[in-house]
Formats: structure tokens, sequence, C-alpha cells
């Protein structure tokens, strides 16, 4: 299982890589109900209907969290929102495979927790080496991140030389 955070979905589903990634993943995609919310609950941005379609195709499940202590504790411990305290309590609740986080303190609650994460800019690598990307049309996707996402420049250049390279 794949278990999103809302800064991730929102940003993948922004550089139109979300169907992309939905299609080439072999495994569950799941997102916690404040994530939910997170992406979809009011705005009509395009990358709300977009997500809102993949849940509605039920290519991505929203799950229900039991633990809401561990919630509270991963909020506190780690200083996160909501959705990225959900999205984590539902990896570890469901022993998902990866988190899909961009969110600083949630990539640090996932490495002290010992869960596996990766975040836009790794999905779009990860989707030019599987060859499923093009160089040119991944560096536009890297701008559309670049734009949207709060990456520190050193990221985004060493995304760029990685998607540059042959694959």
């Amino acid at each position: 299982m794949v278990v999103f955070d809302a800064s991730t979905l929102i940003l993948i589903a922004k550089a139109d890589l979300l169907d992309l990634f939905l299609i080439s993943v072999n495994v569950p995609v799941a997102i916690p109900g404040e994530v939910e919310k997170e992406c979809c609950g009011s705005k009509k941005a395009l990358d709300a209907i977009i997500i809102r379609k993949a849940l509605d195709e039920s290519r991505i499940e929203v799950f229900t969290l039991r633990n809401r202590r561990l919630v509270a504790k991963l909020q506190t411990d780690f200083s996160l929102g909501k959705g990225e305290a959900e999205a984590i309590s539902l990896a570890l609740d469901e022993k998902a495979q990866i988190v899909g986080i961009d969110d600083k303190n949630g990539i640090d609650a996932c490495k002290v927790l010992g869960i596996a994460f990766t975040t836009a800019v790794g999905i779009l690598i990860r989707s030019r080496e599987k060859g499923l990307l093009e160089g040119s049309d991944a560096i536009a996707k890297l701008a559309l991140l670049a734009k949207h996402g709060r990456y520190k420049h050193s990221i985004i250049e060493d995304a760029r030389l990685k998607l540059e390279a042959k694959p």
C-alpha cells in the first residue's frame, strides 16, 4: 500500500503525474479522511477535481483511522498537522510500503519511525527512471513542481540532473 499526505497528492496532481502514478503502481493507494478533506474539501481547483475523480473511480481509497491517540501523539511529538499525522498513522496501521509526504516534519517523523517515504520530486524521478516519461516531459513536470512546491533550489537542481541523465 502507498499512503499519501495532502501536500504530495496535490503536487503530483498539479504536475499532471497522478494518473501516471496510479496506472504504474501495482499496490493499493490510500489516504486518511483528513487528507481527503484537505485535498478536496472546499476548493474547486483543477488539482482537487483530479483527486476527486481518482477517489470516485476507487483508484484511491479513503481510510478511517482507528487509533486517534496515535494521531494526537504524532502531532505533538513531531509538530505535524492533522493530515500528516493521519497519513503516518495510517501507514503504521496498514503496514504501508511507502508514504508520499513533502512536509519536512513529516519526513523527519518517517525517518525516526522507520517508515519508507517519497516526495513528489521522488515520484517524478522514479517515473522517468521507469521510462514512463520522456526527458522533456519530465523537465516540464519538474518546473511545475518547482512552481507549486516549497523546494530548495538545490533539490530542484539535483532532480534536473537526474531527469536529464539517460534512464
